[in-house]
């Protein structure tokens, strides 16, 4: 996953190959997009539009019962185990 100053710098390779006309072999177009996200992650190199996805502010806290993420960052309950989310005075 990708916090806001990662995703920014993959955001911008993303938009050059966006608009690079030169390449019309797209796996090849998108590589420096999965190359740059492997190096900064360590994750084995993956097809772009999944990477872009790939952002933390997509995703709600962790639930207080599993940790696992909430599905968005207004998620009124955890998809994972069903809790309700209490409101939270820092997030207010």
């Amino acid at each position: 996953m990708l916090d806001e100053e990662e995703y920014i710098v993959i955001h911008k390779i993303y938009s050059q190959c966006f608009h690079d006309g030169h390449s019309p072999d797209l796996p090849e177009k998108w590589k420096p997009v999965s190359e740059a996200y492997s190096k900064m992650t360590g994750a084995p190199e993956m097809f772009h539009n999944a990477i872009m996805h790939h952002r933390i502010a997509l995703y709600g806290p962790p639930c207080r019962r599993c940790n696992k993420p909430l599905r968005t960052p207004r998620a009124s309950f955890c998809a994972a185990c069903g809790q309700v989310r209490e409101e939270d005075p820092a997030e207010s």
